[in-house]
């Protein structure tokens, strides 16, 4: 049974009534019964004594100041302990908490105990975890972005000098690479808008009934092209029933779309790309699966991570499967901000999976919401 502060606290202050009540009790029998046995001696041996009342008074005066004395001694003994047993971790947090201002983000509060206190250590211990991640996050965001715009920008500028300074012809295919690297460029500036903007607070999605199948053929449509060109087959397996959501269409159709572009960068010629969309457990599951190398085991919980590579040699080309290292992460926000979950599988290839809960799901006759 856990056993919080408050039940402690409870504990200390009826064992300081109860104390001081049982110290009240146990001096004042004391003291009555000595007096009242001095009383019966005085009166035995006939000696002169001032009577009944005063040995009486005696005894509830002395009986009294006992209990004052060993409530006192109580209380200062219990507040010393509770003092110190509360007050020791709130300081070492206090402490950690210091240094993490200082960005030591590695500080952390030794935890013990399952009440409340320990409960504030393990959170202050969890957040100086996650600001140390983010923090690492942010370093390798900048490295990596520093890098994205280096490699694109110093083949322009090798490019542009060769054509300016008359060492290379202006052939259309040394126009078509300098074109090729502006839109890298322009792509990845982009998807960082996206990403800038969905982490904003004014962020909203303009969601509408709107007819899943329909969606997702258009998805497949936009595609399909790049497909053709690389070699690689798409199959869609559509839903058998006429199903709306409540969702932004166009921010849909950018999640379907960056997840079949991804599958199709990482899938050789001659695989394939599998679509598909089924009901599960009273979830919509759309899941996107290649036949390509897959994505490591440690890997798995960071490919929605902003630039993260799995094979950090692998250059980010957008002609050899490198990626830009956005797309799943754009992916990733706009399904929880439809109030769903992306998970990434690997073996044979990768699968990636959406679920969005029932309570989305639109009747398409009636156009009545579920949940």
């Amino acid at each position: 049974m856990k056993r919080g502060l408050r039940y402690r606290l409870s504990l200390v202050m009826i064992g300081v009534v109860c104390g001081t009540l049982l110290i009240a009790g146990i001096s004042a029998m004391a003291e009555i019964h000595y007096h009242f046995g001095m009383y019966q001696e005085q009166f035995e041996t006939g000696q002169q004594q001032p009577g009944l009342n005063k040995h009486l008074e005696q005894a509830l005066l002395q009986s009294i100041g006992w209990t004052m004395l060993g409530a006192v001694i109580l209380a200062v003994a219990i507040s010393l302990y509770m003092a110190k047993r509360l007050s020791s971790p709130l300081s070492e947090m206090k402490r950690a908490a210091e240094r993490m201002t200082l960005g030591m983000l590695d500080a952390r509060t030794a935890v013990d105990g399952t009440d409340e206190i320990a409960e504030l250590g393990r959170t202050l211990n969890h957040l100086a975890a996650q600001l140390q991640r983010q923090e690492q996050l942010r370093v390798t965001m900048t490295q990596d972005i520093a890098h994205e715009l280096r490699t694109p920008l110093a083949i322009l500028k090798s490019h542009l000098q060769a054509l300016h300074e008359r060492i290379w012809e202006p052939t259309p295919e040394r126009i078509r690479a300098c074109y090729e690297e502006s839109e890298r460029l322009a792509s990845l500036v982009a998807d960082l808008e996206q990403l800038t903007l969905m982490d904003s607070p004014q962020f909203r999605l303009h969601r509408e009934p709107e007819p899943l199948t329909p969606i997702l053929h258009q998805s497949v449509e936009l595609v399909t092209a790049a497909f053709l060109q690389k070699g690689v087959a798409l199959e869609y397996e559509p839903l058998d029933s006429d199903m709306r959501l409540l969702i932004d269409r166009d921010r849909f159709i950018q999640i379907i779309v960056n997840l079949l572009s991804n599958a199709l960068k990482f899938t050789p010629a001659g695989g394939t790309v599998y679509l598909s969309s089924t009901v599960q457990n009273g979830d919509i599951v759309i899941a996107v699966r290649d036949t390509g190398p897959g994505v490591p085991e440690d890997a798995l919980p960071y490919v929605f991570e902003r630039f993260y590579r799995a094979d950090k040699s692998r250059s980010r080309n957008f002609t050899d499967g490198g990626g830009g290292g956005i797309g799943l992460t754009i992916v990733k926000k706009l399904v929880e901000a439809h109030e769903g979950t992306v998970t990434a599988e690997s073996g044979p290839g990768t699968t990636v999976c959406i679920r969005l809960p029932l309570k989305i799901m639109v009747d398409a006759p009636s156009g009545n919401l579920h949940g």
